[in-house]
């Protein structure tokens, strides 16, 4: 056995741990706090072993601001807890979502009904695949683009005309990427809804769902406007192909996703512990649940599919892991860092006008993300920037509507993001291409509806 390969099972094992350990502090069971903390630094060194250059960059700018900070704050030992807590949330959240990922790729179900959607006739196409995104987005994260765009490019692939074979997969491939991102907008099993409403004084899901789902009203619903008026116009008319399946083939995701609502919902409720710490118990439990059923070789089948994932499907999202707990950590040793900057410069949020903050939030997120800025990164060093929502006037769930629609706008243009990246390599172009080329002009029609809804809900009708 590899150094490599110990250093990733390792890894594996400690990640298994840190959801327990987050899972505790959020279900109130005490002294458990710097246990996680240590166990998500052991997590980012164990996996960091095998990362490429560019994350282990993330490491090394992290241990520098750790430096930085022990010279300068003499209060360094707790900030660093904070980021080593704010980086184990992350991990382990996402260790807990992948658990849903890993027997939902695994569900014949789940396959025939991505193939359901990708066959629909060009009229239902765009509509179709942006719900299947969305909905696909709940249980498979990023693997809902890859799930659903492999069949996208293999349905695409049949058509023997390339002026209508290109426009097809640009289309079916954009609807399924804004489909994904407006999910971003109010489900609590993504990271834009789960990270933000934490480091927002006073936000909960619950107060921020409303106004997060009037975000996804605007991102799913323009994304089908521009897609309808702008359709391109062919020199013959596209074949009509038969549709695989019926409407029923969605029943089993439906009935998955209501289960979930209601078991996560409903322990929300009754027990009062924030949705993100339910979110972090049942979705495992539902995956163990789901996997019970498709094991056919009864315990033995089900032990062996646990040591692959624990040893070969977590370690393989070492990068994303590594990534996401540095920005979490970067972002959260950065602020203290950088407030005093800011200072000297005389930059203040506070001092702006909570409708200029609000509309500079939406597009600030999306800017940084030019620069390589991965969300996460950029909310965390920015949020314990800003005043107090009620310094601001406004309400918390203002404000976290705010960050999470400059999120999901940077989700759409970043050149950096996974759904770009993803998107790019099915259409065989540049996420550069698919960030302002394919989707400038959505980014700029939706970003200024979004402001003005965020503005509307800010002083109008959630206004404190």
């Amino acid at each position: 056995m590899t150094f490599k390969t110990i250093s990733d099972r390792a890894g594996a094992v400690l990640l298994v741990l840190l959801v327990i350990l987050t899972a505790g502090v959020d279900w109130g069971v005490p002294g458990l706090d710097t246990a996680r903390g240590a166990v998500a630094l052991g997590v980012i060194v164990t996996l960091a072993v095998a990362v490429r250059p560019s994350r282990k960059a993330f490491v090394a700018v992290g241990l520098a601001l750790t430096l930085w900070s022990v010279a300068v704050n003499p209060d360094w030992l707790s900030v660093v807890g904070r980021g080593a807590a704010s980086a184990g949330f992350i991990g382990a959240f996402f260790g807990a979502l992948a658990t849903l990922r890993n027997v939902a790729q695994t569900s014949p179900a789940i396959g025939a009904a991505g193939r359901y959607l990708a066959s629909q006739p060009p009229g239902r196409r765009y509509a179709a695949l942006s719900l299947g995104g969305h909905l696909f987005a709940l249980l498979l994260s990023y693997g809902a683009i890859s799930l659903l765009g492999s069949l996208a490019t293999q349905a695409s692939a049949a058509e023997p005309d390339p002026e209508i074979r290109r426009h097809r997969t640009r289309r079916m491939l954009l609807a399924i990427q804004r489909g994904f991102i407006s999910s971003l907008a109010w489900s609590p099993l993504g990271f834009a809804m789960a990270i933000t409403t934490v480091l927002i004084p006073g936000a909960s899901w619950n107060d921020a769902v409303l106004p997060g789902l009037g975000s996804m009203a605007i991102l799913f619903g323009l994304g089908w406007a521009l897609d309808t008026i702008f359709k391109p116009r062919l020199a013959a008319p596209a074949p009509r192909r038969p549709v695989e399946g019926s409407a029923r083939r969605l029943s089993p995701l439906l009935l998955l996703l209501l289960l979930l609502t209601v078991l996560a919902g409903g322990l929300h409720v009754l027990t009062g512990v924030r949705i993100v710490g339910v979110v972090i118990v049942v979705v495992p439990l539902l995956s163990l649940g789901w996997a019970l059923i498709q094991a056919r070789g009864g315990a033995s089948s089900l032990a062996t599919r646990a040591r692959g994932f624990v040893f070969e499907d977590l370690p393989g999202y070492r990068g994303e892991i590594v990534l996401l707990m540095m920005a979490g950590y970067i972002g959260t040793l950065g602020a203290p860092l950088l407030a005093p900057i800011m200072a000297g410069l005389g930059l203040d949020f506070g001092a702006l006008p909570g409708w200029v903050l609000l509309v500079g939030l939406v597009w600030l997120i999306p800017v940084l993300g030019q620069l390589g800025m991965n969300p996460i990164l950029g909310v965390t060093l920015i949020a314990p920037l800003i005043p107090a929502p009620e310094v601001l006037g406004i309400s918390p769930s203002a404000l976290v509507t705010a960050i999470v629609a400059g999120w999901t706008i940077s989700g759409i243009c970043s050149p950096f993001t996974a759904t770009t990246l993803l998107v790019g390599a099915f259409g065989n172009v540049s996420a550069l291409h698919v960030g302002l080329r394919w989707n400038g002009s959505y980014v700029a029609v939706v970003g200024s509806a979004l402001c003005l809804w965020v503005l509307l809900y800010a002083f109008v009708i959630g206004a404190p």
